[in-house]
């Protein structure tokens, strides 16, 4: 006959008893940090490169070489002077006869436009 197997309860281990907390004295203050290294100076239109440029884009633009924002800022301000932004939707660009050499005839996105613009950069 099998025997019957002894189950006994395991007892809860007995808690020790907690020292006293002793008092922690004032924290002193925190040694002042170095400030931290700068980083490096952002780029500038000055010190980036300049691409030539398709003579096209170098008609509207006015220049023969220059940088791309600088590119982009002489390419609205010819855009806002000769009205090529369609009156009702702001974000489109209806290019002129000289526009459309560079952009092509249709109306462009403003934010698609920097895209079309890579043809007619050249790299140094």
């Amino acid at each position: 006959m099998a025997k019957a197997k002894k189950t006994t309860k395991k007892k809860p281990a007995a808690r020790k008893k907690t020292a006293a907390r002793k008092k922690t004295p004032a924290r002193k203050a925190a040694p002042k940090k170095k400030p931290a290294a700068k980083k490096g100076k952002r780029k500038t239109a000055l010190n980036q490169l300049s691409y030539p440029l398709s003579e096209e884009l170098a008609a509207i633009v006015g220049t023969s070489k220059a940088t791309r924002p600088q590119i982009i800022q002489k390419l609205w301000i010819y855009i806002k002077a000769n009205g090529c932004q369609d009156t009702k939707n702001r974000r489109m660009i209806v290019p002129d006869r000289k526009l459309a050499t560079v952009l092509g005839n249709k109306p462009v996105d403003m934010l698609k436009m920097a895209g079309l613009l890579n043809k007619h950069i050249k790299k140094p």
